[in-house]
Order: C-alpha cells, then sequence, then structure tokens
C-alpha cells in the first residue's frame, strides 16, 4: 500500500455523526447514571471482559501513559488500577456530559485529565477505544465506516506503541442484531489494520460476547 493520505479532520466529516452519538450516550447516562447502563453496556461483569481483551495490548507495561478514546464516566481506569498499572491516564470522550460525571468520579486521582476536545489530545503510549463503532443509530453502513477508518487513522496517529479497539461481530447471531448497530466483518477489520498500521496485529474473537477485539502494536509499519 502507498503512503497514507493525510488524516481527515474528524469535526468536519463525523460532526453530524458525532451530534447524534453525543446525544444518544449522554441521554443513557441521565436515564441510568455513572453504571456500565449509563455507557449502553449491560453489565459491570461483560464491561470488565472488554476491557480485559483491550487491555492486552500494553502487554507488561504497568507505566505506560493510555488515552482513553470514548471514555465516558471513565469506568477504564478501574480495570487499569487493579491491573498494579500506575501511568498516566487521559479520557477522551464527544459528549461533555460524560466528562463532567468523569471528572467528578476521578478528581483525587492524581495524573489522571479528561477531555472533549479531540484537538487538546496529547500523544500517548497507547490508546483504548471501546464500544465506540457499535451504535451508528441512523448512519448508513457506508458513512459509518468512513467514520472508523478516520477514527482508526486518529488513534494510529495518537499513539506512539499501539492501540487496542473492539467492534460487534458480523458473526453474531442473526435473530438479535440490531438495525442501529454496526456489526463488523473481523476479517475485514484486521486486513485493513495489517496493510494500513503494522504488521504486528491481534485478533481475540475468543471470548464469550458476540464481539471481537484488534490489538495493533507499533513495529514494523506496512
Amino acid at each position: 500500500m502507498g503512503p497514507k493520505e493525510p488524516i481527515t479532520n474528524l469535526h468536519h466529516v463525523d460532526k453530524i455523526i458525532k451530534k447524534k452519538v453525543s446525544s444518544y450516550y449522554s441521554a443513557k447516562l441521565a436515564e441510568h447514571g455513572t453504571v456500565p447502563k449509563g455507557v449502553d453496556w449491560n453489565d459491570e461483569t461483560t464491561q470488565n471482559l472488554r476491557f480485559d481483551q483491550l487491555l492486552q495490548v500494553l502487554g507488561d507495561c504497568t507505566s505506560a501513559s493510555v488515552l482513553d478514546y470514548g471514555c465516558g464516566y471513565g469506568a477504564l481506569l478501574g480495570s487499569l488500577k487493579a491491573a498494579d498499572w500506575c501511568g498516566k491516564y487521559i479520557g477522551f470522550d464527544w459528549s461533555e456530559v460524560m466528562i463532567d460525571s468523569a471528572q467528578r468520579l476521578f478528581a483525587e486521582h492524581e495524573n489522571v485529565s479528561f477531555l472533549s476536545n479531540s484537538e487538546e489530545i496529547p500523544p500517548c503510549d497507547y490508546a483504548i477505544a471501546s464500544g465506540i463503532f457499535n451504535v451508528k443509530l441512523d448512519s448508513p453502513d457506508r458513512d459509518w465506516l468512513k467514520h472508523i477508518f478516520n477514527t482508526l487513522d486518529h488513534l494510529d496517529s495518537l499513539c506512539t506503541k499501539g492501540f487496542a479497539v473492539n467492534f460487534l461481530t458480523s458473526y453474531s447471531d442473526v435473530v438479535r442484531m440490531r438495525d442501529d448497530l454496526y456489526y463488523a466483518n473481523p476479517t475485514f477489520i484486521l486486513e485493513h489494520c495489517l496493510r494500513r498500521y503494522s504488521k504486528t496485529v491481534g485478533l481475540l474473537h475468543d471470548y464469550p460476547l458476540f464481539e471481537f477485539t484488534v490489538l495493533i502494536k507499533k513495529g514494523v509499519r506496512p
């Protein structure tokens, strides 16, 4: 593959998507509060299971700086602390309501900051994004896929060592699939990441949820 095209400004290309998704999650938080249902997850057990897959990208590094892209109320920070991690944490979310809640919850924590402006995100060792590609609402699949590609490029530009993301899988039970959710083909996403970001990419599709996780470690570039 040839040289990468410049990363498209997310605020311009994804303006409509950003507004709809922010409103959706802000409403969830208002309805349920700072619990998994407040970020549209079923429960804490499955939320932590997702985090366990994503955090594998860190390996044994417990002092790395971590960007939580789409942080919600900051639940990932709890899993990081439980794993004896002691680095710098930056949480980013489009929803200012989410950021306000996260700041209140973790006001006493050191080396922790929360942002709602993507242009203010500093470079980090690793970036992690959980669930940000699931809820497409009424966006056409073509537009949502463009949004995914733009966001993956953005994540790649923000981290120096690697990043991890997850997707609902296209191998989900058909009777349970919803029109407002996006189900990605694991092979397609894996190939895209291998061709565009790194030759060191892992695909986790062996945990008991209808989704998969991709781990991209910076190394040999395509």
